[in-house]
């Protein structure tokens, strides 16, 4: 039984159709991530799946329950991680945990234990007795989802969860994931904006306007280029990218990192392209696709979070 399914999942606001046609089906103990930039329908998503909003139009289901007709079950097998911290900041860290158990009415004795565990899990425990509004942004992050895993849910959803966050606490927080993955064997559905954090995840859905414009692992995602993708730096972009479609019969993409090229063999490619224009280039780079070009393939302009 899938995890999370839903069948032309739609959700209209007045005139704005925030989530047009969503179909998926995500597996088990599956690190599923949702991308798009702000405003494309990810947290849109998140709430129909947490029974938060009611859909527009079409059906989605949590852990085998109907979110519309079975919303309870559904609340009771999922944790949610909020965008925003909603930790009480004028509690410990301890307490925050505490009053979490007694939402999910956690007997005393297993809520303690459970506490205790989840603070080890974290790297919470020499913490516990401190204000939470004196942790740092990244402690409070780990304690927002320590908090969210407590009653140990099926599921866990994570709406942008290292936003704002330096590198070092992001890289930490994915690693705490990916434990509570391992340990508890937790699906994880995780929305971001960071390309880079999607890379190691097992399957990637790109929505844009509301609309699922790609699915897939990272690499099968990536395998819509047949080849390299080339950059290249100029200070005349626009007149350079014009001349390589006449030369070359390329499609150059003039971005904010400069133009870029898509080709089969980068190293053959880029002697002819010095031959040509070497005059008008600043700098050249030969790269691997990523996410970020995919989404740029797909759309035809750059991933803007």
């Amino acid at each position: 039984m899938p995890a999370i399914v839903t069948e032309n999942l739609v959700k209209r606001f007045g005139d704005l159709t925030a989530v047009d046609g969503l179909t998926i089906e995500i597996r088990p103990g599956e690190l599923f991530a949702f991308l798009g930039p702000n405003g494309a329908g990810k947290t849109t998503t998140i709430h129909m799946l947490c029974t938060l909003l009611r859909p527009t139009a079409g059906s989605a289901r949590v852990a085998g329950h109907d979110c519309v007709k079975e919303a309870w079950a559904v609340r009771r097998a999922i944790g949610l991680v909020f965008q925003e911290s909603t930790l009480d900041k004028d509690l410990t860290a301890y307490e925050n945990l505490w009053f979490a158990c007694y939402l999910q009415n956690l007997t005393s004795r297993v809520a303690t234990e459970r506490i205790a565990e989840i603070l080890r899990l974290f790297e919470l425990t020499d913490r516990k007795d401190h204000m939470t509004k004196h942790l740092s942004g990244g402690l409070r992050r780990r304690l927002d989802i320590a908090r969210g895993v407590l009653h140990r849910p099926r599921i866990l959803f994570l709406d942008e969860p290292t936003i704002g966050l330096d590198p070092q606490a992001r890289r930490q927080i994915w690693q705490f994931l990916d434990t509570l993955r391992r340990q508890e064997e937790t699906t994880l559905f995780v929305t971001t904006h960071y390309l880079e954090e999607a890379e190691t995840c097992d399957r990637v859905g790109i929505i844009d306007h509301g609309r699922l414009i790609a699915l897939g692992t990272p690499g099968e995602l990536k395998r819509v280029f047949k080849g390299d993708v080339v950059q290249v730096r100029s200070e005349r972009a626009e007149e350079l990218a014009r001349a390589i479609r006449e030369e070359f019969q390329l499609s150059p993409q003039v971005t904010d990192r400069g133009l870029l090229l898509e080709v089969t063999d980068g190293e053959a490619f880029l002697p002819q392209l010095i031959r040509s224009f070497g005059d008008q280039i600043a700098g050249i780079n030969i790269q691997r696709p990523s996410l970020n070009e995919v989404f740029l393939h797909l759309t035809g302009r750059e991933f803007k979070p």
